[in-house]
């Protein structure tokens, strides 16, 4: 099962086995569209273990839509991951909101992500630290 790619490269300059990596990589296209994807079974796998997660965690619920509201439409996004060799490691479908759609001020006002990333905590951690706070 490989998506071929229309463009060529010229691999005279690399070593082997770069070579064989970079053929291997390239040889191997994501899918564009949700039509194409749906043509390959190890594809569908990843997308249904994909909305079962998303379900299992509650990231939506069906509700009624209210009227003169602009739904933001949603899109799948494919990848293929390799190892070191080029050898296809596995497939991953992440379906995405299409919020370039939407116009501050008048789809949304505000934005909010609770995510904490390792440089805020490695700064409160330093913060405590230096001024001998106790942290819980």
């Amino acid at each position: 099962m490989l998506y071929p790619i229309s463009h060529s490269m010229s691999y005279s300059n690399l070593s082997t086995s770069y070579y064989h990596y970079s053929l291997s990589i390239s040889s191997h296209g994501e899918p564009k569209s949700y039509a194409k994807a749906c043509e390959y079974d190890c594809v569908n796998q990843v997308m249904q273990v994909d909305l079962t997660t998303l379900e299992n965690t509650c990231t939506w619920k069906i509700v009624y839509f209210p009227p003169n509201a602009k739904p933001i439409g949603c899109m799948w996004v494919y990848n293929i991951k390799h190892h070191v060799d080029g050898t296809i490691e596995r497939f991953k479908a992440r379906l995405v909101a299409k919020s370039y759609n939407q116009i501050e001020g008048l789809d949304y006002f505000e934005t909010y992500s609770p995510v904490a990333n390792l440089t805020t905590i490695r700064n409160a951690i330093a913060l405590a630290s230096i001024n001998n706070w106790h942290l819980r």
